[in-house]
């Protein structure tokens, strides 16, 4: 199982604040465990908001809104994406992180879907031929 395990953003990330020398460190402690445990398959921090946009789909009208965005509590800072066994599993894994903000600070973690999930169809045939070429994929 595949699970997408989000950093919620703070203020702070939100305002460019980069993450100390002790957190860096004990995150890279963190990502080494889940590498050696065969868990991470991908992560990384993500810039504000105010380096981003959002593109706001209306039928067949494209609209571009640019960053920042409010409500930090509802933006994602960054993320992991490890491949466990079970949904427990990776609170456990989640729950040995460090704080990764300097105050009070969530992380959600939230299953993939996988093609097996859809059953069988043309599309999905042709989603996992596809899924062949995916960068970083066997």
């Amino acid at each position: 199982m595949r699970f997408m395990v989000i950093v919620k953003a703070t203020a702070e990330t939100e305002a460019g604040v980069m993450p100390s020398e002790e957190l860096l460190a004990a995150m890279a402690r963190y990502n080494e465990e889940l590498i050696k445990a065969g868990v991470l398959l991908d992560g990384a921090g993500l810039q504000p908001t105010s380096k981003g946009a959002r593109v706001r789909f209306s039928g067949d009208k494209r609209t571009v809104i640019d960053g920042p965005f409010a409500e930090s509590k509802e933006l994602v800072a960054g993320y992991w994406l490890f491949q466990v066994k079970s949904k427990e599993e990776a609170i456990e894994w989640v729950k040995r992180a460090p704080n990764p903000h300097s105050e009070d600070s969530e992380i959600e973690i939230r299953q993939l879907f996988e093609l097996e999930d859809f059953g069988d169809s043309a599309a999905v045939k042709h989603h996992r031929n596809l899924e062949q070429r995916y960068p970083g994929r066997q």
